[in-house]
């Protein structure tokens, strides 16, 4: 699901002294989640309407909604008696991200049972993107973020986007949703590090299900040694994002690659900051994760534990190594 500029122009087409000129998202779902034109002001907003005692029971929970900058949420009285979750546009300057956003909050909404949980899931979507918009506020995203989108777009580009369409490759790239592994294909997944180290004797794994297998055949781990320095002769995050663009024709797929890179951290607004760094790739190595592969998986860990960061060392990987050739045939549903 997304929502672009098509989807607002009918609601934005309508004028009215007062009130909400809105479209119901999810026909079929229990919950009541609207696209929505306030007017007169013309704001954009996406809408929760519920029962006034489930909006009652989440509000005592959640007595002050944090708001950020461009982007507000509130609660308000519909019409009708019943209550109504805002998440609103306050600042144009903010179309960019408001877009994925909203997505992201009414899916996570949607997923959910009663009207209760729809809000609450709606709160917490909201916060996830606050947070994450006030950490970008005045520097973008850290050297350890660019450094890691880098070696994911370049691993776009240069191993997924030769073996599939646009639309299938794009597809794939799930590391902008949280999800275990940054590509994720019907057959195959694949988790990529960047280091800026030139022989680099540990690589760091953010969780027990990062290599773990477990729902595809076959899971690689890419590792890309990049040379990094400001004004060097490689290639900049701004550039990498611009030749995948580039090669992609115009319509879905890169519609839905610019809402991938919102969802990540990487806006428009900070592109200046990411001009100076440069990165070239020094070497590229893929790994097969299966069987003995040294790390630590779901299963092997006793109840009560989770959420464990922690590192392998790349001595002794070479019996796992695969080459590049591998890579685009399991990629390509071949092997």
């Amino acid at each position: 699901m997304r929502i672009d500029e098509e989807d607002w122009a009918p609601l934005e087409a309508e004028r009215h002294p007062y009130g909400i000129v809105a479209r119901r998202l999810f026909p079929r779902s229990g919950h009541d989640i609207f696209l929505a034109v306030q007017q007169p002001s013309g704001r954009r907003a996406l809408i929760f309407r519920v029962p006034a005692t489930a909006a009652e029971a989440v509000e005592e929970r959640h007595p002050s909604l944090a708001s950020t900058r461009g982007l507000a949420l509130q609660f308000a009285a519909a019409p009708d008696g019943n209550a109504e979750l805002r998440v609103v546009l306050t600042a144009d300057d903010r179309r960019e991200v408001f877009n994925p956003l909203i997505v992201d909050v009414a899916l996570a909404a949607q997923a959910t049972e009663g009207p209760g949980q729809a809000l609450t899931a709606a709160i917490e979507r909201f916060e996830h993107w606050r947070r994450l918009l006030q950490s970008l506020r005045d520097t973008g995203l850290g050297m350890d973020a660019r450094r890691g989108l880098f070696g994911e777009l370049v691993v776009l580009r240069d191993h997924l986007l030769p073996a599939l369409s646009p639309a299938e490759a794009i597809s794939a790239w799930r590391g902008p949703t949280g999800a275990n592994q940054d590509f994720q294909l019907p057959g195959s997944a694949i988790e990529v590090k960047t280091g800026a180290g030139r022989n680099p004797g540990s690589i760091v794994i953010a969780s027990e299900r990062q290599l773990d297998e477990t729902g595809t055949d076959h899971l690689i781990l890419a590792h890309l040694s990049v040379d990094e320095r400001r004004g060097g002769s490689g290639e900049s995050l701004n550039e990498v994002v611009g030749s995948l663009k580039d090669v992609m024709p115009k319509g879905q797929a890169q519609a839905d690659f610019g809402d991938l890179l919102v969802r990540v951290g990487y806006l428009s607004e900070h592109r200046h900051m990411y001009e100076d760094v440069r990165y070239t790739v020094r070497r590229t190595d893929f790994w097969q994760v299966t069987g003995d592969f040294p790390r630590i998986v779901e299963v092997d860990l006793r109840p009560g534990v989770g959420d464990c960061r922690y590192r392998i060392s790349t001595a002794g990987l070479d019996q796992y190594g695969v080459s590049a050739e591998w890579v685009a045939n399991i990629v390509k549903g071949k092997a």
